[in-house]
């Protein structure tokens, strides 16, 4: 085992520069030669002597070239009659090399493939692998990881393959200058026109058209980014498109009715047509593909219309979602749906639009959506009101040259996440030494989102004529512009993404810790310091970079199976086979949803760029009394909440609600049944839902779905059935008082 030393040796050389094999410079970091030393030999006294001999060799150095390096430690290994831990040391550097020469062989990778490898197969919830444009997704994917690693700053590349930090998308970036995810300008497009291919679609006169102008919008620019679509306040967005509607009813209304009904009859009319509109949008997102043979991740907010017109279409928006897809009533994965909530309006009984919430939490108690937006919290840690960009990032409150806030047509250009876990276990319960290993990661982290940065600089507004010339990114650039007008002064982001914050704790101070404060304060300060990094690098470069609570679909698995094969099974760490999404509380356990919330809600203070909230529990379609008191008081803690809830239906015997986590998938407690053509399971992926039957789910995702305990009992529901009654009460006596 690792013995932490009161004062190493080696620091006397930390003042001298490492020179790499890539050309690139580094600090000399003596915890390196310290954990390879630890690894090969037992005998203390023979790994004070080796590296006693090495502070001798290089103390009065510029530089220490790190191929001499490697050649001085095998000589003293052999010096001092380690023969076989030489070898072993070699062998390992060997194995690096070519593990890093076959990563970035095209020929390679494409056999991967079609060996069926599970990390490659399954890494995206949203890709049916078994269709074949996914499978030419997925050849064009392995190829541009392999060109990416190539491309990327070597340090960064073997940073990536080592599991150091991760680079996110590399079957996308940075083979093609793409951004990221991004808030569509649905406004500007349909109030000015745009062309996609050679047509020229005008501004629609219909909500049907327009709704049907949007799936074409997201189809194209799905395929011409990497990450999630957002629509923001869509009620608000399609309200003046139903009001041509509706001035169409009544013009007709005027000839063929009698005049005490025609509004009756123009009203009825819009209602179903913006009940039809909507429909079709449900439909046209769900059965559309995009280039990269995935169903566009498009995230749809609404909530906050009050005029007649904006509340049918929350309440289309809703039953819809309620009634499901085709005969079989399927839940519907996308579009993912967030609901607004803000006090005055939705939120208590006397609000105008209480009635919407109660609609919402219908849905959510049935379909899991919507998730919900805490109008003040959102405007508090945010800087201003916006959905997210797909599951869970966030752009910041910004503002233009000419003073006006700008929300829609901004994006994100890409993340980098860290692997905190890995830090931890290198420091061996040394929080001095935590630090020192986080500033090195630090470093390689911004030298990869500046790489990602400047790689995104490098597209041209023809490449994606869509985003940068005709208003999807809110502005209409000619093709010889720069790209980067939509970049710079922090109009974009660019995240900086992290992990497992449970695991990093559970290494320095068991698996208890989240009632220790001193282990929480420890947590908020490893946020704190992402955050302050972030807010450096974007003072000193123009670029917003953004800390991000990364979802960590596939990543989960990723770097706990590298962390499993550099430290073994750790106990609560790597032995679950998963780590946990950013700043979450262990899903293992089951603290009510009050604890939970409160134990989390201060991350996202410092995570701003992106994050969200989330609690388990049991079929609520019964209790949605208990789920509404849970969404009140988060709603003074947390600006973004979803719903875990079991709604999973067999076809075969009509069992409703939690199907049973098997190692060949999720499988019906009453019946056995397991096929995905006679049964819906739906789980929460990360911040967005994922069908694991009709779509599975990497290793380490699966295992960490089953290990969810709820976070609401029967008991705790009755109680907040309770609370809920009271509040009303309250509400009902201040209304009389108030009359």
């Amino acid at each position: 085992m690792y013995e932490v030393k009161a004062q190493n040796i080696l620091d006397t050389l930390k003042s001298i520069p490492i020179l790499k094999r890539c050309g690139e410079k580094t600090d000399f970091y003596p915890y390196k030669i310290e954990f390879v030393l630890n690894k090969l030999i037992d005998d203390q006294d023979k790994i004070k002597k080796i590296e006693d001999d090495l502070v001798y060799k290089y103390q009065d150095s510029f530089v220490i070239e790190t191929s001499q390096l490697h050649d001085e430690i095998i000589g003293l290994l052999k010096k001092y009659h380690l023969a076989s831990q030489a070898d072993e040391y070699q062998e390992y550097f060997e194995a690096e090399q070519q593990n890093f020469e076959d990563a970035t062989n095209v020929e390679a990778n494409i056999n991967k493939l079609f060996g069926n490898n599970e990390r490659i197969v399954h890494e995206n919830a949203n890709k049916d692998s078994n269709i074949f444009n996914t499978q030419r997704d997925l050849e064009a994917g392995v190829t541009s990881r392999a060109l990416g690693l190539k491309m990327l700053p070597e340090l960064v590349a073997k940073a990536h393959l080592r599991g150091d930090l991760h680079w996110h998308d590399l079957d996308y970036s940075p083979v093609t200058p793409e951004t990221n995810c991004c808030l569509i300008d649905f406004d500007e497009m349909l109030t000015n026109g745009f062309k996609i291919g050679n047509a020229w679609v005008s501004s629609p006169r219909s909500i049907q058209t327009a709704t049907a102008q949007m799936s074409q919008i997201i189809a194209n620019v799905a395929s011409l980014q990497y990450g999630g679509c957002s629509a923001n306040r869509i009620d608000q967005l399609l309200a003046p498109y139903a009001q041509l509607n509706y001035d169409k009813h009544m013009k007709d209304a005027k000839e063929w009715v009698i005049e005490d009904k025609r509004e009756e009859f123009a009203k009825a009319k819009t209602k179903k047509d913006i009940y039809d509109a909507m429909q079709a949008l449900e439909y046209e997102i769900n059965t559309l593909y995009s280039s990269q043979g995935q169903t566009p991740f498009t995230t749809i907010n609404f909530g906050l219309g009050t005029n007649w017109i904006e509340r049918e279409i929350q309440k289309s928006i809703l039953k819809i979602r309620i009634k499901g897809l085709g005969k079989e009533h399927r839940t519907a994965i996308f579009p993912k749906l967030t609901f607004t909530v803000k006090r005055g309006l939705n939120l208590d009984p006397q609000d105008p639009n209480y009635d919407i919430k109660q609609l919402a939490i219908e849905c959510s108690t049935k379909r899991m959506y919507p998730d919900l937006l805490m109008y003040d919290k959102i405007k508090e840690i945010t800087g201003s009101f916006k959905t997210p960009m797909g599951c869970r990032s966030f752009l910041q409150g910004w503002k233009d040259e000419n003073g006006k806030e700008v929300n829609s047509g901004r994006m994100n250009l890409g993340v980098v996440t860290v692997n905190l876990p890995r830090v931890a276990l290198e420091a061996h319960g040394d929080k001095d030494l935590f630090w020192e290993i986080f500033e090195e990661k630090m470093k390689l982290c911004k030298m990869a989102l500046e790489y990602r940065v400047a790689r995104t600089k490098e597209a041209k507004p023809e490449n994606a004529p869509l985003l940068y010339m005709y208003g999807a990114f809110g502005k209409r650039l000619k093709a010889g512009d720069s790209v980067d007008e939509l970049f710079k002064n922090q109009r974009a982001t660019v995240s900086l993404g992290y992990i497992g914050l449970y695991e990093v704790c559970t290494e320095f101070f068991g698996n208890q810790w989240e009632d220790n404060q001193e282990a929480h304060d420890f947590a908020e300060s490893i946020v704190r310091a992402l955050r302050d990094k972030c807010s450096d690098w974007a003072d000193a470069s123009g670029y917003h970079y953004s800390l991000y609570s990364t979802p960590a679909e596939s990543l989960t698995d990723t770097f706990c199976r590298d962390d499993i094969e550099k430290f073994g099974r750790i106990p609560d760490i790597t032995d679950k086979e998963y780590y946990t999404n950013s700043f979450h509380y262990d899903v293992r356990k089951h603290p009510s949803p009050f604890e939970k919330l409160s134990f989390e809600e201060i991350f996202p203070h410092y995570a701003s760029g992106g994050f969200i909230h989330y609690c388990e529990y049991p079929n609520l379609k019964q209790n949605p009394k208990a789920l509404e008191a849970v969404w009140d008081w988060a709603y003074d803690h947390v600006g973004y909440l979803g719903t875990n809830t079991s709604i999973d239906q067999c076809f075969k015997c009509g069992f409703k609600g939690e199907f049973n986590a098997t190692a060949r998938g999720f499988e019906c407690p009453q019946c056995g049944n397991h096929d995905p053509q006679f049964c819906d399971v739906v789980k929460r992926t990360c911040g967005y839902l994922g069908n694991p039957q009709q779509r599975p789910m990497i290793h380490g995702r699966h295992v960490e779905i089953a290990s969810r305990k709820k976070n609401m009992t029967s008991e705790m529901i009755k109680n907040a059935a309770r609370y809920e009654k009271t509040k009303q009460s309250d509400s009902q006596r201040m209304v009389s008082t108030e009359s």
